[in-house]
């Protein structure tokens, strides 16, 4: 059998010392493997967050092991870390957090700006990303010229230009309308499918949820179930 992308063994986080010391993970053991589609629920507080930017090495855990494609996360430097990030990882949040006052291709070649990638590279990469979320013809657009769900559609785009293994998606319908984010998960499901890009999404939203392949349940820092779903919705996207 083949290794998971993503193995989880024993993994605790702790903030805090002493009376105030608060665990926000638990021991949690997780397995992701490459192409799945993880959409991770819980109430607030229950530690999905936390599992989020540890999965994304944005934090390191306390205790316990986090494999990569293999390679022991907790063991790398926080500049190795970084680097591991820029090459295989992307990152879509609620909130856009796209530059306010950049184009829409400005906000895309970011990514490529950092990886060092000349001007010519990074407008044509840049370009094809954005047609690739149906944004052709936007790419002079600067934030406030966009609706909500073409800001997220940028945000995609710019995640996915460096063309990474994992797409980490946080609440990424959380401000958008239901139409808007159900066009948000069809273009997530489609980057799944037809790209195979490991998709990992946390969620409170059930009918967004179940675009997944799968869906994980934290309660209390632990894993309550790990379910794949019978059938995930099945979409059409063109």
């Amino acid at each position: 059998m083949t290794e998971p992308l993503i193995r989880l063994r024993g993994i605790t986080k702790t903030y805090g010392q002493g009376e105030v010391a608060f665990q926000a993970l638990k021991g949690v053991d997780l397995d992701i493997d490459a192409s799945d589609f993880v959409a991770i629920m819980g109430p607030s507080g229950s530690g999905k967050s936390t599992a989020m930017n540890t999965l994304g090495c944005l934090d390191v855990p306390t205790r316990g092991d986090y494999l990569f494609r293999g390679v022991a996360v907790q063991k790398l430097t926080r500049d190795e870390r970084a680097r591991l990030r820029r090459k295989y990882f992307g990152f879509v949040f609620q909130g856009f957090n796209l530059l306010a006052r950049t184009t829409a291709q400005e906000n895309v070649e970011l990514p490529l700006l950092y990886r060092g990638e000349s001007a010519a590279a990074r407008h044509e990469q840049a370009r094809a990303a954005l047609a690739s979320v149906g944004l052709a013809g936007w790419e002079h657009h600067t934030p406030a010229e966009l609706s909500g769900g073409q800001q997220q559609r940028v945000a995609i785009a710019r995640a996915i230009v460096t063309n990474p293994e994992l797409l980490l998606a946080d609440e990424p319908t959380g401000n958008l309308d239901t139409q808007r984010g159900q066009e948000i998960m069809q273009l997530l499901t489609r980057l799944n499918v037809d790209r195979g890009i490991t998709v990992i999404m946390v969620t409170h939203e059930a009918d967004m949820a179940a675009y997944a392949k799968r869906v994980v349940r934290f309660v209390d820092g632990r894993v309550e179930s790990d379910r794949r779903q019978a059938q995930a919705t099945v979409v059409e996207v063109a």
